[in-house]
């Protein structure tokens, strides 16, 4: 199974395709299904389970929630996290509660990294986004890579799409039948991680979104 695991729709305030566009998306470039992580809402959960039925496709439910050091990516989510610029810590254990996987997305790309120091959160962290195809620079990832595998952390991968096209560059890959036990591989640490960077031009409609919500 291919899951792309980092994927926003236009419910995020700075992204432009349905959830509908978006796994259609991930399933023409081969994968199974994504995770719909939009920034701090999960108002597309609905439309993108009808999706994935219409479509035939797996969907994860989460939410990129935005704590007061950074990002944290809830996986697995049942209901939405409420605790909007709280502490790493309480939003970790709230995701928990919701029997959800914990994740630093992108955590040392500079302009959307973590502001905290990971090592403090190893503990009660799951995992790190080892591998972000939205983001152009290759050493932030490799550093992820490093940091996850000397702490035996899950190690994930997205394309952070914020547009349709750009969705699928990166995914975890594992044997598993259905997402209960693509879950277990990924606790297990028996995943892979592929892809490669989408093209620049990705970046430029989502910039665009965003500068205009800002007028």
């Amino acid at each position: 199974m291919k899951i792309d695991l980092h994927c926003h729709t236009y419910y995020s305030n700075d992204a432009l395709s349905s959830p509908y566009d978006v796994i259609k998306e991930a399933l023409k470039k081969g994968l199974n299904g994504v995770a719909i992580t939009d920034h701090d809402t999960i108002s597309g959960w609905k439309d993108a389970i009808k999706a994935a039925d219409e479509l035939n496709a797996f969907v994860i439910l989460g939410e990129e929630v935005k704590s007061n050091e950074g990002d944290i990516l809830g996986l697995f989510l049942k209901e939405e996290i409420k605790m909007k610029g709280c502490s790493p810590v309480q939003i970790i254990n709230e995701i928990h509660r919701q029997e959800g996987l914990a994740i630093i997305p992108h955590p040392f790309h500079k302009s959307e990294g973590f502001k905290g120091n990971i090592r403090d959160y190893l503990n009660i962290l799951d995992g790190i986004e080892v591998y972000n195809a939205r983001r152009p620079l290759t050493y932030p990832d490799k550093k992820a890579f490093d940091i996850a595998q000397k702490n035996n952390l899950i190690m994930t991968a997205g394309s952070d799409c914020h547009i349709d096209k750009a969705c699928g560059y990166a995914y975890v890959e594992c044997e598993a039948k259905n997402l209960n036990e693509f879950k277990r591989k990924l606790i297990k640490r028996e995943n892979k991680i592929r892809g490669k960077k989408s093209p620049y031009i990705y970046i430029l409609p989502p910039t665009i979104k965003k500068l205009r919500n800002l007028f």
